[in-house]
């Protein structure tokens, strides 16, 4: 087995982060559930968009309070 066939733990990027992991999502609110804006997550438009959605997803179905 190469070096390259070996399996790389890939951190997962803020587009790909299911709702149904409320502590996945911790690191973009804030203490009292709020979404932090881009200029404190460091995220792209498009993965702050992204993460918006989820996170209003996960609020809908109840699982982060």
């Amino acid at each position: 087995m190469t070096t390259s066939e070996e399996t790389v733990q890939q951190s997962i990027s803020p587009a790909e982060i299911p709702f149904s992991m409320p502590e996945a999502l911790k690191p973009y609110i804030t203490d009292t559930g709020k979404i932090l804006p881009r200029k404190y997550t460091h995220l792209s438009a498009r993965e702050q968009r992204r993460i918006t959605k989820t996170i209003k997803r996960s609020r809908n179905l109840l699982f982060s309070q």
